[in-house]
């Protein structure tokens, strides 16, 4: 098991909530019965609605670098541990710790939850203001797979222009290739990428994939490899995480 920062271990120790009531089970959205088919072939995806907190290892291929991820899932509240800065998300204003030069980014705002949101595919497209539908089915490296495509209200997601097309392993009804495109940064209509999921691993009846590679796109095929993570020690909790942790440090600094 990938060891924490002891500082921000400490903390979680020190903070996460202890909670004597019963526990609540959320109402489940309305959905349709194909893609309620895809989300049980990943577990029991109701446990991740019903989760309140949720922790993860990651790891930038490559660079060798490891971020450990903490939040809780109604708020979205989030920070993120790295040996070169603090990332958080605070339920209002997105913050970095010591300074904005400790990430190389173009946003901090737009990284601040950018791989919980790949990593919680499909799950969090059970989230208001999220339609899934099956459409056409889409090829990838000549292989037809069946194809669900994730809409957004406007008002939902920082970008509710992007794009993202779930291509599902028609053996295994998991995702195996997600294709998006990012509006975040104001282009209009920014190419596709894809980004493949691979090698699943149960977390406590709940899948997550171990490995994530982002591809450029073209052609109906993945051609450069843009990045690879891997994910470790996924955990969801039935107890949120004590929202002072969320709170930007004293030496830390509000960032978009």
């Amino acid at each position: 098991m990938r060891k924490l920062s002891l500082a921000l271990a400490n903390l979680i120790i020190l903070f996460t909530s202890v909670s004597c009531q019963n526990k609540v089970e959320k109402n489940l959205p309305e959905l349709s019965q194909e893609f309620t088919t895809i989300l049980d072939a990943h577990g029991d995806w109701r446990k991740w609605r019903n989760a309140k907190a949720e922790s993860y290892a990651m790891i930038h291929e490559g660079v060798m670098t490891e971020e450990n991820a903490f939040i809780n899932l109604d708020s979205r509240k989030i920070r993120l541990s790295t040996t070169e800065f603090e990332i958080g998300f605070d339920g209002k204003q997105t913050w970095i710790s010591p300074n904005r030069e400790a990430y190389k980014g173009k946003s901090v705002k737009f990284y601040h939850n950018l791989y919980f949101y790949f990593f919680n595919i499909p799950y969090v497209f059970t989230d208001p203001g999220v339609t899934v539908e099956k459409i056409a089915d889409k090829s990838l490296n000549g292989k037809k797979y069946p194809t669900f495509q994730a809409k957004f209200e406007p008002s939902t997601g920082y970008s509710p222009k992007d794009q993202y097309f779930m291509l599902i392993n028609p053996e295994t009804n998991r995702l195996e290739y997600l294709l998006y495109n990012v509006t975040y940064f104001g282009d209009e209509s920014p190419p596709l990428n894809a980004l493949k999921y691979e090698d699943y691993r149960n977390a406590d009846g709940v899948y997550f994939p171990r490995i994530l590679t982002g591809y450029t796109f073209e052609n109906d095929s993945t051609k450069n490899i843009r990045y690879q993570v891997t994910f470790a020690d996924a955990l969801l909790l039935e107890e949120e995480f004590d929202s002072e942790i969320f709170d930007k440090p004293t030496n830390g600094v509000f960032a978009d």
